[in-house]
């Protein structure tokens, strides 16, 4: 089987293609990455020598560069490919659209025209907006809040459409918040752990009451391995945990690990269009039988004791 990553030198996509080259012998793995500020190519120094396994570097919304790719006998397209960062969002609105959506388009067309087996787009709970009490389902209306959730709604409407209207194969995913060793430093949980590593005070934003539920990398991977063998065409999948907790609380799980205080903390301004609370149902994906391994604070050390191990990987990306 011939799957197309895009996006796999980036946090989730590095992962995702070991964990394909280590449980599916009968996979080749093409791996398409532009190499933007979160991308490493550093991520997968261990597989590069793999002969299933090809880096090219490119841009997804380049049609020319992802239909040469995809005509060599492509199955499969996973897309990670995607600008992530909310704060990043407000500031530059246009390179998410960019990308999260030109690009989906661009990825779906050539999944189109070169009769792709079966399409996934990863995608986030946040193009739900918030919610006060309750889980969101799968079928929960769209309320994006940032120019980052709004540009991932409007890929994943792409999909829907292209499904409806096409015939196209195509699954959409919509995981809660991830993390885990290799994650970018801009991102909440290794931004706490490496701030603290080097002394510093983290960033609270507003009360720190705002509540995210998580996940943990390995079993995102597991997760989308799972709908890779068993979802099917058309459906739309929630990934979450149930490890639900507000930013304070994760922040004292954090200090609990480094043996410090609440003086480690600094409350900043809230950022705009700030989500209240996220909680995601992940029954459907649970009867495909995937299931969460370990628990938060034990994922969470794990976590911690990486980015301890490996400063250089790090500092070199904080500078």
């Amino acid at each position: 089987m011939r799957i197309l990553i895009t996006g796999g030198a980036g946090f989730m996509g590095s992962h995702m293609v070991r964990h394909l080259l280590r449980t599916r012998p009968d996979a080749t793995v093409v791996n398409l990455d532009k190499l933007t500020y979160a991308g490493n190519i550093q991520n997968l120094k261990d597989v590069e020598g793999d002969p299933r396994y090809q880096f090219v570097r490119g841009d997804i919304t380049d049609a020319s560069t992802v239909d040469s790719i995809a005509a060599q006998g492509v199955e499969v397209i996973i897309n990670y490919a995607a600008e992530t960062h909310v704060d990043r969002s407000i500031t530059d609105p246009k390179a998410f659209l960019m990308t999260d959506v030109i690009g989906t388009y661009t990825l779906l067309e050539a999944a189109k025209k070169f009769s792709v087996k079966k399409y996934i787009q990863i995608s986030t709970d946040e193009v739900f907006g918030s919610i006060e009490k309750g889980e969101f389902s799968e079928q929960s209306p769209f309320e994006p809040n940032s120019p980052y959730s709004a540009s991932k709604a409007g890929g994943d409407h792409l999909c829907r459409a292209y499904h409806k209207t096409y015939g196209l194969p195509v699954i959409v995913t919509h995981s809660c918040n991830f993390f885990g060793p290799n994650q970018y430093p801009e991102k909440l949980i290794p931004l706490f752990i490496t701030n603290l590593i080097e002394g510093k005070k983290v960033p609270l934003y507003g009360d720190g009451l705002n509540q995210r539920e998580w996940i943990f990398v390995d079993d995102h991977c597991r997760a989308i391995a799972t709908i890779l063998e068993k979802g099917n065409a058309g459906e739309v999948y929630n990934i979450g945990t149930g490890w639900r907790t507000s930013n304070r609380a994760l922040v004292d799980l954090l200090l609990k690990e480094f043996g410090a205080g609440p003086g480690r903390i600094e409350m900043v301004e809230d950022r705009p269009g700030h989500d209240r609370r996220y909680a995601i149902n992940a029954q459907r994906l649970r009867t495909l039988g995937w299931s969460v391994e370990s628990t938060l604070e034990q994922r969470l050390h794990q976590t911690v004791e990486w980015y301890r191990a490996n400063e250089q990987w790090w500092k070199l990306l904080k500078i």
